[in-house]
């Protein structure tokens, strides 16, 4: 979380969540993103652009308030399975991975949406607990 300038509070409490969402992120979040997360594609679609209008969001002051939610959403996602595989290395690697428990799906092909994330949560959040999908 420390490469992206978002206070920690933001992953973890619901009206810190909504806050950064309604004050909006910086372009350079998502340059961040990709630079740490990689997965360029999938923040093109999440951020409603092309490759190669990418660079146009990069140098914006403030996200819109959609922009900015679903990119949170989405960091939410990676730096929650960072933690539960303890870095963000073996997180990239399950996330790129076929989970049976996904219907054979890679997690970060469910990213697309709110619901995916949310499905991707839930794997996670049954990895942290011992069960192991």
């Amino acid at each position: 979380m420390e490469h992206f300038d978002i206070p920690p509070a933001v992953f973890s409490e619901r009206s810190a969540f909504i806050d950064a969402a309604r004050t909006g992120l910086s372009g350079e979040v998502v340059k961040r993103a990709i630079d740490v997360l990689g997965h360029r594609e999938l923040i093109v679609q999440l951020m409603g652009t092309t490759s190669g209008n990418l660079h146009r969001l990069y140098s914006r002051k403030t996200l819109g308030r959609t922009q900015s939610e679903v990119l949170l959403d989405t960091l939410r996602v990676f730096f929650r399975a960072a933690s539960a595989f303890e870095s963000l290395e073996r997180a990239s690697e399950w996330l790129d991975t076929e989970v049976p428990a996904l219907g054979g799906q890679r997690p970060v092909d469910l990213c697309d949406t709110f619901e995916g994330r949310r499905l991707v949560q839930d794997a996670i959040r049954r990895i942290e607990h011992g069960e192991f999908p």
